[in-house]
C-alpha cells in the first residue's frame, strides 16, 4: 500500500516539477500597480501582454467607483446563502434579465465562477444514455466537464467540420440505441489560438443530425459581433446556438459568469445545476459591478474599436514582419516561433529583462516540443508606441532564437544569480 503523499511528492506533474525554477517568475508571478499596459514585475515596470482586459474597464473610473460604492453600501457578504435558500436579490434577476437581452436569448443563470460553472451544466445536461461530442481543443473547464459525464464521448479534431460529422455519425448510431441525446460543445474563440469556432458550420449540420449546441464564448463576449453580443452575433448564427456560455473573467473585468438559453433549460439549470444550488450567491457589489459593466459596454462601442485598432495593428505589424501567428481571427494573437524549452526560457527572460516586455509563454507539454508560443493578449488600453516597440522588440529577439543566441546558458545562468 502507497502513502498518498509520498506518491504525491514522487509526481508533481508535467508543470509542476519545474515548480522549484518557475515559481514567481514564468509560474504565478506578481504583477503589481494598478491594472493598465504597464505594470511593475519584479520592481520595473514592463509593458504587459498579459491582461484580459479586453476593454480596458478593470480601472476605468466609472467602474471603479461603482465597486467602491457598492462595497460600502452592501459588503461582502450580502446576499447570504444560495440564491435558492436565500440568496436571490432583485439585482441578480435584473442583471440576469439585461444579459438575456445582450445576447439575444429567453433567460439567463448567473454563475459564482466560469470554469466552475462550465463543468456542473455540463454534468447537469447530459446523463448516462446522451452522447457529447466536442472540439479537440477546447478550454479545460470543458474537458473537464467531459470527463464527469457517465456516458459516451467523441472528440473531433479542431475546427473539422468533416470530422464532427463523422463523430456526429458514431454519436447518432449510439443514442439510436440508448434513446439518449447529442451535445456538441465548442468555443466561440479559442483562447490560445485566437481562431473562432466554426458555429456557422456546425449548426448547418443541424439539418441532418439532431443534436444540441453548447458554445463556450468566454473570449468572444463584450469583443465580438457589432454590438459585442459574441461569436454568434459576429458569425450571424446567435439563433442557432442551443445554450451560450460567457465569463466576466475577460471583457468584463470581474468575476463570476453566465449561461444564456431558453427558459425551460434555464429553470432546469436553476433546479438542477450543482455547483449553483450548493454554493453562496454572487456578492452583491459584484453584481452591482457587472451591471455597470454592461451598461458601458452598451453605451460605448468605442472601448471594442479601440480593442480592435490595437489587435490590428499589432498582427498586421507582425505578420509584415515575417512572424507567423497563425490563423487567429480574433484579438488573441499567437506567435509561434521554433526551439527548445531552455531556448524559450532564455528568450523570455531576456524579453523581460532586457526589453521590458512581458507576454506568457507557452511551451510543451501544453503544445508539441519543439514550439514555442508567445501569447499576447491586446486591449484598447494599449497604445499605437506599445505595437510598435513590442514588433520591434520581437524582431530582435527572433533574430536571436534563431542565431543561436539563447542556446548559450549566460542569460539563464545571469538570471539565476537573482533569485
Amino acid at each position: 500500500m502507497k502513502d498518498i503523499f509520498e506518491k504525491i511528492k514522487a509526481n508533481f506533474g508535467p508543470i509542476g516539477e519545474h515548480a522549484k525554477e518557475s515559481h514567481g517568475y514564468f509560474t504565478f508571478p506578481k504583477l503589481e500597480g494598478e491594472i493598465d499596459p504597464h505594470m511593475l514585475f519584479r520592481g520595473r515596470k514592463r509593458l504587459n501582454w498579459s491582461l484580459n482586459n479586453y476593454l480596458g474597464l478593470a480601472n476605468h473610473p466609472e467602474v471603479r467607483k461603482t465597486d467602491a460604492e457598492a462595497a460600502a453600501q452592501y459588503g461582502l457578504a450580502y446576499p447570504m446563502g444560495a440564491r435558492m435558500m436565500s440568496g436571490n436579490t432583485e439585482m441578480h434577476e435584473q442583471l440576469e434579465r439585461e444579459l438575456s437581452d445582450y445576447v439575444k436569448k429567453e433567460d439567463t443563470i448567473l454563475c459564482n465562477f466560469g470554469y466552475q460553472a462550465m463543468v456542473s451544466a455540463i454534468d447537469s445536461i447530459v446523463d448516462r444514455h446522451d452522447v457529447i461530442v466536442y472540439d479537440a481543443e477546447s478550454h479545460a473547464c470543458i474537458l473537464d466537464g467531459v470527463r464527469l459525464h457517465m456516458g459516451k464521448r467523441f472528440v473531433f479534431k479542431h475546427n473539422d467540420i468533416a470530422d464532427c460529422e463523422k463523430q456526429l455519425e458514431r454519436a447518432k448510431k449510439l443514442v439510436e440505441n440508448t434513446s439518449g441525446g447529442i451535445l456538441v460543445i465548442t468555443e466561440g474563440v479559442f483562447g490560445m489560438r485566437g481562431d473562432q469556432g466554426k458555429l456557422k458550420e456546425i449548426i448547418e449540420l443541424k439539418k441532418k443530425f439532431n443534436f444540441r449546441l453548447f458554445v463556450d464564448d468566454a473570449h468572444g463576449i463584450g469583443t465580438m459581433g457589432k454590438n459585442g453580443g459574441g461569436t454568434g452575433e459576429e458569425q450571424g448564427c446567435q439563433d442557432g446556438i442551443d445554450i451560450y456560455f460567457g465569463t466576466f473573467a475577460k471583457s468584463f473585468a470581474l468575476i463570476g459568469g453566465f449561461i444564456s438559453s431558453s427558459k425551460d433549460i434555464i429553470t432546469f439549470l436553476r433546479y438542477n445545476m450543482r455547483s449553483q444550488i450548493f454554493a453562496k450567491s454572487l456578492p452583491m457589489p459584484l453584481v452591482v459591478g457587472a451591471l455597470k459593466r454592461l451598461e458601458l459596454m452598451r453605451k460605448h462601442p468605442e472601448y471594442r474599436e479601440k480593442l480592435w485598432e490595437i489587435a490590428n495593428a499589432l498582427q498586421k505589424g507582425l505578420v509584415a514582419g515575417g512572424f507567423d501567428i497563425g490563423d487567429t481571427n480574433t484579438m488573441v494573437t499567437p506567435v509561434y516561433l521554433r526551439g527548445s524549452i531552455p531556448e524559450a526560457t532564455n528568450m523570455v527572460i531576456d524579453l523581460r529583462e532586457n526589453y521590458n516586455i512581458f507576454c506568457s509563454m507557452v511551451v510543451y507539454p501544453v503544445i508539441p516540443k519543439g514550439m514555442i508560443i508567445l501569447r499576447i493578449i491586446p486591449t484598447a488600453m494599449h497604445s499605437m508606441e506599445d505595437v510598435k516597440f513590442t514588433i520591434e522588440s520581437f524582431s530582435k529577439i527572433k533574430d536571436k532564437l534563431y542565431g543561436g543566441e539563447y542556446a548559450a546558458t549566460e542569460i539563464k545562468a545571469g538570471f539565476a544569480q537573482k533569485l
